[in-house]
């Protein structure tokens, strides 16, 4: 559950820290004070968009933090796991935004992506606005909470689907390159063979370019070659030369070196300075008698660099690769080789896939009929205990010609409020206000569905008063023994349930004005339930009907 809120230089808010309660906390104040910044600034730190225009004029940026107890949250534990973050009861999200636009994002400290960020607040928040409302009206909305409140028996079905519906499309997507193939088969495998045949023709081995290359740089220099070689024989064997010059110095010394042993070493190196030396001599007069230009193998190994230079650019720029190619070319030359054969057998797969994706999509259909009419029971009880008796819901269920990624089902959400009148579907049907309550109902049905611990009610009560508040109420009230719920109302009735109720209010100090947070006391209660009843019209009638209000939900929560 969330425990605290922390916001710093966030519109009008300079720095506020809010901790919550583990039931009911309710959010309340005038038009105006900041109620929506509040859960805007909770939004980004769950990874919404943000904007540097929130950031409190006279700043550089802002940050939100956002602290949650994950005791027994395994899902949340094995995510920091994957992330490689320590392991903690507590979970830390912080986000900053700089006056720039960047985004900085940590989880317990360290750094990640948004995306993370994302991923670890969609275990921990489900935020339901008005817009939320609106979301029932889309035309997946139905299927979506049908497959929800199934899971269990619907989720196994529905993947096994998905992955024959993958199969099915990709032996569709064969079939019809096979088919288009068929239209230009000739001149298709004209070039196969042309290409099959260059490259056979070619015999390439591997590791031939590397050495040709090299033989090519030898022959090209071999002029360099001779004369450098012929060259430094000179210097070796000539009168006089190197060699000579060693023997001459190595026989002065032999003759004086019984006379001083410290010129022995010297004496040996002479020797073998003039071994090493003769024998490079006879392996350079070999190589001069052995090497001469030939012009025939230097054209040979010219035409065999061009080829392969040539097969290069058009099959790739490796031996491995041009095989690869070549491969390729011969197992294209055979499908079209028995291209009629071929297109037989994916028509006869396709068939077979296609029959195995009916049944399985009929099995989804019947768990999807038999789960939308569950749910469409229970939010059908949820919408008479908020105030509408005689309304119903129901969820039709019908079959599509073809089969989609998620099944041939199409669901419709089906309403009336009154008795007497057709059911229709909702989105053609429901005021603001009945649309509220459906929204609830579904709610507190699918209560437990996702997993999610902390749940964010913005204003789920708009075009709702009296009797039906009243009922909003109690429901919310009843989310909020199983998990930690946020809500922002403008309804004294809702406000009543709280288990913590928090006042936002604007002031002005120091020619600045500023939201602020305040945590009412049971006077405090008292005071804004007034305030939301009666406005500025405060009396001792007034108040008795606040504290009576009080109690009145105290006494409901304890029956409940």
């Amino acid at each position: 559950m969330l425990q605290s809120l922390h916001v710093h230089n966030f519109a009008l808010i300079e720095d506020a820290k809010i901790d919550f309660a583990s039931g009911f906390n309710i959010f309340t104040g005038e038009t105006g004070a900041g109620k929506s910044i509040l859960i805007d600034a909770f939004g980004i730190v769950l990874g919404n968009r943000a904007s540097a225009d929130y950031i409190r004029s006279g700043a550089d940026s802002f940050w939100v933090q956002a602290v949650f107890d994950i005791s027994g949250i395994e899902a949340v534990k094995a995510l920091l796991a994957q992330q490689g973050i320590d392991e903690e009861d507590e979970l830390f999200l912080r986000r900053r935004i700089l006056a720039n636009g960047k985004s900085q994002a940590t989880v317990n400290g360290v750094q990640v992506p948004l995306a993370v960020l994302k991923s670890f607040s969609e275990l921990l928040v489900d935020i339901h606005g008005q817009h939320e409302n609106q979301a029932l009206l889309k035309p997946d909305a139905p299927l979506t909470l049908v497959d929800l409140y199934g899971r269990k028996e619907i989720a196994p079905v529905l993947k096994t689907y998905q992955t024959l519906y993958e199969a099915y499309l990709a032996t569709q997507a064969r079939l019809t390159q096979l088919e288009n193939t068929g239209s230009e088969r000739e001149r298709i495998l004209d070039r196969l063979e042309w290409e099959i045949k260059e490259i056979t023709d070619a015999a390439l081995e591997a590791g031939e370019l590397e050495v040709l290359q090299e033989e090519a740089r030898r022959l090209q220099n071999s002029g360099k070659i001779m004369t450098a070689v012929s060259s430094a024989h000179e210097y070796l064997d000539a009168e006089r030369g190197i060699l000579d010059g060693l023997a001459a110095a190595k026989d002065q010394l032999g003759a004086v070196v019984r006379y001083d042993e410290r010129l022995s070493s010297v004496c040996e190196n002479l020797e073998s300075s003039w071994i090493t030396l003769d024998e490079c001599r006879r392996e350079l007069s070999d190589y001069l008698s052995s090497e001469e230009y030939d012009a025939e193998r230097a054209a040979y190994v010219e035409g065999r660099l061009d080829l392969w230079y040539r097969l290069q650019k058009k099959y790739g720029d490796s031996y491995e690769a041009i095989d690869a190619y070549l491969q390729q070319a011969q197992q294209q030359a055979d499908d079209l080789t028995q291209l009629e054969t071929n297109i037989a057998k994916a028509r006869q797969l396709l068939t077979q896939q296609k029959s195995e994706l009916e049944q399985q999509a009929q099995s989804l259909s019947q768990l999807r009929c038999k789960y939308a009419a569950e749910l469409a029971d229970k939010v059908t009880t949820h919408i008479h205990d908020l105030a509408m008796p005689e309304g119903k819901f129901e969820i039709a269920v019908a079959a599509k010609e073809t089969p989609g990624k998620t099944g041939k089902d199409e669901l419709t959400f089906l309403f009336t409020a009154n008795l007497g009148e057709p059911i229709r579907p909702l989105l053609k049907v429901a005021s603001g206000g009945e649309l509220s309550r459906v929204a609830l109902a579904i709610k507190t049905v699918l209560l437990n569905a996702s997993g999610v611990p902390t749940m964010v009610f913005d204003e789920i009560d708009t075009g709702v008063g009296g009797v039906t508040a009243q009922k909003m109420a109690e429901k919310i009230a009843v989310i909020a023994k199983v998990g930690q719920v946020l809500c922002i109302t403008h309804l004294p009735q809702i406000a009543s349930f709280a288990d913590r109720h928090i006042l936002i209010r604007k002031e002005s100090a120091g020619g600045r004005t500023s939201t602020g947070l305040t945590t009412l006391d049971e006077e405090g209660r008292i005071q804004e339930l007034m305030r939301m009843t009666v406005g500025d019209n405060v009396s001792e009638v007034a108040y008795a009907n606040a504290k009576e209000l009080l109690a009145a939900a105290a006494k409901n929560k304890q029956a409940r």
